[in-house]
């Protein structure tokens, strides 16, 4: 992967050419400091500057969290609600490099997607995805804090997805040297018990969703039943999880509301 990309090659254009290489220094030079700051330790994602999620490609810095598999559980859970729904209004909250968000738009028709970050160097990055993916046709990005009380006239949504910071702070320092020294503090740090975000967002932005929308998180391993508990005392029901391939509740789904007629 390193070497396709200091080559500017796809996988197959590279197996395609390679015996037709011809050594100028350039490409070498690239692999050379890529390797570098491999070896030192920096995750591959942030080297390449994209990573792959949910088949789309997702330009991605040391501004937002590399996008991982187990968040894909959250995308499709977003994708089978959106598809239920009749030009569904989905909101990715914390929305990061935007990839929920826009995994549900491509994998949704005549959905309506709106991204939602507080940083301003992720809401760069979930701007250069949308047209990168060719979906400013169906995607806005906003600037706004989860914690705080959303802006005015967004209106209802029928799906509100949020994969928040929800490491209690205590634990930060104990993560892998990969995660702690290269991805964003404030996309990790849940605060004490890594509740915070799971309250904020469950109190001030449920009112947001339309009779019989959705709000679904993703949350830690352990961390299931307290966000079920948050759910449900803020009025949300039929509360349930969706399991990861390890066996974790890693997904918690509510419903607001009487579902319409």
């Amino acid at each position: 992967m390193i070497v396709c990309a200091a080559s500017g090659k796809s996988r197959e254009q590279l197996l395609r050419d390679i015996r037709m290489f011809t050594a100028d220094g350039a490409c070498e030079s690239k692999t050379a400091g890529a390797l570098s700051r491999r070896i030192a330790g920096e995750p591959l994602a942030y080297i390449l500057g994209e990573w792959e999620f949910y088949g789309l490609p997702v330009r991605i810095d040391r501004g937002v969290l590399i996008p991982r598999t187990d968040t894909e559980i959250l995308a499709g859970e977003g994708i089978r609600i959106a598809r239920s729904c009749r030009a569904a209004r989905v909101m990715d909250l914390c929305a990061g490099s935007g990839c929920v968000g826009l995994a549900i738009a491509a994998n949704t028709a005549a959905c309506r997607v709106t991204l939602v970050e507080k940083s301003a160097a992720a809401l760069r990055l979930c701007k250069i995805n949308v047209l990168k993916n060719a979906l400013s046709r169906s995607v806005v990005c906003i600037a706004a804090d989860a914690m705080e009380r959303p802006p005015v006239m967004l209106g209802k949504y029928d799906l509100i997805v949020c994969n928040p910071p929800y490491i209690p702070t205590g634990d930060i320092d104990k993560l892998d040297d990969s995660v702690r020294l290269y991805e964003p503090i404030m996309a990790l740090d849940g605060g004490a018990d890594g509740l915070d975000f799971f309250r904020a967002v469950a109190e001030r932005w449920t009112p947001l969703l339309r009779d019989g929308g959705h709000l679904a998180f993703e949350c830690g391993a352990g961390q299931s039943d307290d966000v079920k508990a948050i759910m449900a005392g803020r009025g949300l029901t039929d509360v349930r999880a969706v399991g990861d391939t390890l066996g974790h509740e890693r997904v918690i789904v509510g419903a607001s509301g009487q579902a319409p007629a």
